[in-house]
């Protein structure tokens, strides 16, 4: 594929982004038959078809997701290009694609704010997701590094602590368990549980919790979208629910919600930056890991009265 170029690899991705030749070509700054010979120069030079031609409209093959892949790459090295450049000339800009899950949501703004004040010129673009998709958004090059609480195991990441995160059980402030201390285990299990989608981390650290309880887990509880959403379910009183810490920090000082005192609870766990391995750091992505390892503790919430001796660790 010697003549393959970097007009041919944008039509594809715009063909892929909009399914049709005719939009494509809009989002080109185009016309039709101009993208169609791209796309035929593509295939010819490949000698495989890239696309299907559905009723839904275009569709990647297996060989065209492999070019998007490759050309996903080629944008982020040239855009890296740009940056080192800028770098070498002594300018202090560039761009950070920032992917967060949704319970980070909480506190990222905090975190580009201060962060902008130390490098005014990095453009940060923030993208905020459950689980699933800052995890489908690093495997597809979509967000330069993410924050989350447990890096998956299955994309080659390098990972780094950037501070403490703590899960906790919460009620409204008229439970019946919300003035009691120590509740066992078996005891909160017979509460019904509001919880996020499966394969969320809070979720998955409360069937860990859970799992010496025969059946619970079968049956978890009534599952909800959102952390926001679990919360105000919380406060009607239909039912308590596994959070982390650091969505509530308003709720809990206004008198909304209440921690619950279990056993065994806060459970501890810690926020993590994580990039690809195969990512070449660009200067943005130094300056703000940089920063996280100064300042990223510092810019979580912070609750009174947390912990207690027998907070557990759960990895």
């Amino acid at each position: 594929m010697r003549n393959l170029n970097l007009k041919q690899l944008r039509a594809i991705q715009a063909i892929k982004r909009h399914g049709t030749i005719v939009a494509a070509a809009n989002d080109l700054g185009l016309t039709p038959p101009a993208v169609t010979i791209q796309l035929k120069l593509a295939e010819e030079d490949a000698s495989i078809i890239l696309f299907d031609r559905t009723n839904e409209g275009l569709r990647p093959t297996a060989a065209g997701l492999a070019f998007l892949d490759a050309a996903q790459m080629i944008e982020e090295r040239l855009r890296l290009l740009r940056d080192e450049i800028d770098a070498i000339k002594g300018l202090r800009v560039g761009t950070l694609s920032l992917g967060v899950v949704s319970t980070a949501k909480y506190f990222a703004p905090q975190l580009m704010a201060i962060f902008a004040k130390e490098h005014p010129d990095i453009v940060v673009k923030l993208a905020i997701g459950n689980r699933a998709e800052i995890i489908d958004s690093l495997k597809n090059h979509a967000v330069d590094l993410a924050l989350m609480g447990r890096p998956p195991k299955d994309v080659p990441l390098r990972s780094a602590v950037f501070g403490d995160h703590p899960l906790v059980m919460i009620a409204a402030p008229d439970h019946p368990l919300a003035k009691c201390r120590d509740i066992t285990k078996e005891r909160i299990a017979q509460e019904d549980f509001l919880i996020r989608e499966p394969g969320s981390g809070t979720r998955i650290s409360l069937e860990i919790f859970l799992s010496e309880l025969p059946g619970r887990i079968d049956d978890l509880g009534t599952e909800m979208s959102s952390n926001e959403t679990i919360k105000q379910a919380v406060m009607a009183g239909l039912g308590i629910a596994f959070i982390s810490a650091h969505t509530i920090a308003l709720e809990l000082e206004v008198g909304k919600l209440v921690i619950l005192d279990v056993a065994g609870m806060p459970i501890r766990r810690q926020w993590f930056s994580v990039v690809r391995t195969d990512r070449t750091l660009s200067p943005a992505m130094h300056a703000f890991q940089d920063f996280l390892n100064r300042k990223g503790a510092q810019c979580l919430p912070s609750i009174d009265r947390l912990y207690s001796m027998a907070g557990a660790q759960i990895s």
